[in-house]
């Protein structure tokens, strides 16, 4: 695995070509978490994934396309700068296939399923995380809103599902942006077919 000072870096496969895309850095807290390859090929009218997890087991799913790039790679950028172990990338780490995650969330009671109500802790982050992601897809279709904006966006879907919103800095909204906007460039460059390889630990 490609390093620079110490820090893990995110590549993209391009055909025997290996093209860095972003630092993911390891601190302290983050070894403790299991090491998981996510492989995303650029389809035509959906894309592909594919999971490697440190236990050996795979998994492999479709989903179809929505918005400027895949809504899980946003997860990854959104979820991976705010250090969230239970969001969806979490759950999958954990063992959980990326198609039952939906599922999960309305049994533990989603706000916008028939058991509307305060939802159980376990899915929270869950929950947190799809709120977050929902508010930089639309930053990247449109004018980016100031930070203010934005948390305000973003606490409002909270509330709309009966959460808190956890605390988002100017600087965490800035690396996630960035990251996201990195990614972004490089994808829709990208042929059909081309895979990109992201890391999560």
């Amino acid at each position: 695995m490609p390093t620079l000072g110490g820090e893990v870096i995110a590549v993209a496969i391009f055909q025997r070509r290996i093209v860095p895309l972003c630092a993911l850095v390891i601190d302290n807290v983050r070894l403790y978490f299991n090491h998981m390859i996510i492989s995303i090929t650029k389809g035509s009218d959906r894309d592909w994934i594919k999971i490697e997890r440190e236990d050996g087991s795979v998994v492999e799913t479709t989903f179809p396309k929505k918005g400027i790039i895949p809504h899980d790679a946003v997860h990854f950028h959104v979820e991976r700068e705010l250090a969230m172990r239970a969001g969806f990338w979490g759950h999958v780490a954990g063992g959980t296939h990326p198609e039952d995650i939906q599922h999960i969330v309305k049994q533990a009671g989603h706000a916008s399923s028939v058991r509307a109500a305060t939802p159980d802790a376990h899915i929270v982050e869950l929950l947190q995380a799809e709120r977050l992601v929902e508010c930089f897809e639309a930053d990247m279709w449109s004018e980016p809103s100031d930070y203010q904006t934005l948390r305000n966006v973003f606490s409002a879907a909270c509330q709309s599902s009966h959460i808190d919103p956890p605390e988002l800095s100017d600087d965490q909204i800035d690396t996630i942006r960035s990251s996201i906007s990195a990614f972004a460039k490089q994808w829709i460059a990208a042929e059909i077919g081309e895979t990109f390889q992201l890391h999560w630990s």
